[in-house]
């Protein structure tokens, strides 16, 4: 009895044993798990192999390769002794910098200079601004009061000769008409010309004076029509028309019947005008050196004064005097000039 008393205690005491040891264990375990981060947590924390190849390669690039020694050679050795010789020469000091200007003592920033508009003096053929005082108007006008061969003249005692005949080559052409403020002028366009005296002129536009300018003998006429030519070489011949009361003139009807609206105003014509309607029937006519009528009365000018006058209505003529009743520069001295008159 005994004996298996204490075999059951026995037996008791080794399963009390074996219980306390599997939970001192299993407790242990426990805490260890705690104390240790997860095999995932780990695994994030140690870099890769890859990531750690990266960061290798890239300090490897940070980190330049070592510059091979190179044996220099007699020439190198040379040129770098004269480098050195160079650098051991003194340098010319450089030039001081200008001062640098604060921004109050910047000069003030001046506008581009604009060249004045010139104008031509204003000249009339009366009152305190006309013929008279042309000369003082400009020194460009000087030839107007200084001039030894002036125009227009009184024609007079001409040398009567077997003057070669003008060829005139006048067509019918476009024209533009213009009020330039001192008479009505037409600029003719195309190809019209005359010759005289062994030169070609081509006409470049014609005007009109009333009274007329010239006189013959004394004789003054209603009006007188200037055909101004050119040559090649810019030199002027005027063809001088006297214009007398009679029937309409047909030429003179055209360019009244385009007269521009404003004064200074050009008008391109919408029909076309023969300038040979203008010229009279007979040919002969008066030859002398003048000037311009106008200013700046710029001479060299070669003159030919048709002998035969040429006929203008009443109405005509009328209409021309209700915007220049008179616009006629008064004769000059001839100063014994030559006057050559075809026969």
């Amino acid at each position: 009895m005994m004996w298996k008393f204490f075999q059951s205690r026995a037996v008791l005491c080794m399963a009390s044993f074996i219980l306390a040891s599997t939970a001192y264990t299993a407790t242990a375990a426990e805490e260890k798990k705690a104390a240790s981060p997860p095999a995932e947590e780990k695994k994030a924390a140690t870099p890769p192999a890859e990531e750690k190849k990266a960061s290798k390669s890239a300090a490897q690039e940070k980190t330049p390769p070592a510059p091979e020694k190179k044996t220099a050679s007699p020439a190198t050795n040379e040129r770098a002794a004269a480098e050195a010789a160079a650098a051991a020469r003194p340098r010319p000091k450089p030039a001081p910098r200008p001062a640098l200007l604060k921004p109050a003592d910047k000069p003030a920033e001046t506008a581009p200079a604009v060249a004045p508009v010139t104008r031509a003096p204003h000249w009339s053929y009366e009152g305190e601004n006309g013929p008279h005082a042309w000369a003082r108007l400009s020194p460009e006008f000087a030839k107007c009061g200084a001039g030894e061969r002036q125009s227009p003249i009184d024609i007079r005692d001409g040398m009567k000769l077997d003057l070669e005949p003008i060829t005139f080559d006048y067509r019918v052409s476009s024209f533009k008409v213009i009020d330039n403020g001192h008479t009505i002028q037409a600029n003719v366009g195309g190809w019209n010309a005359m010759r005289v005296m062994g030169r070609r002129f081509r006409l470049v536009q014609f005007h009109f004076h009333k009274p007329s300018e010239e006189l013959i003998e004394g004789r003054q006429f209603e009006m007188v029509v200037h055909l101004v030519h050119k040559d090649s070489e810019g030199r002027l011949a005027v063809i001088a028309v006297l214009i007398e009361g009679g029937v309409a003139q047909p030429a003179i009807q055209t360019v009244l019947n385009n007269l521009p609206l404003e004064k200074g105003e050009e008008i391109a014509a919408a029909t076309q005008l023969d300038p040979a309607q203008m010229l009279p029937e007979s040919k002969k006519y008066f030859a002398y050196m003048g000037s311009l009528t106008t200013p700046p009365c710029s001479e060299d000018v070669l003159w030919i004064v048709m002998k035969q006058p040429v006929q203008a209505s009443a109405n005509q003529l009328g209409l021309f005097e209700r915007l220049y009743p008179m616009n006629a520069r008064p004769v000059q001295e001839t100063r014994e000039r030559v006057i050559k008159e075809s026969n």
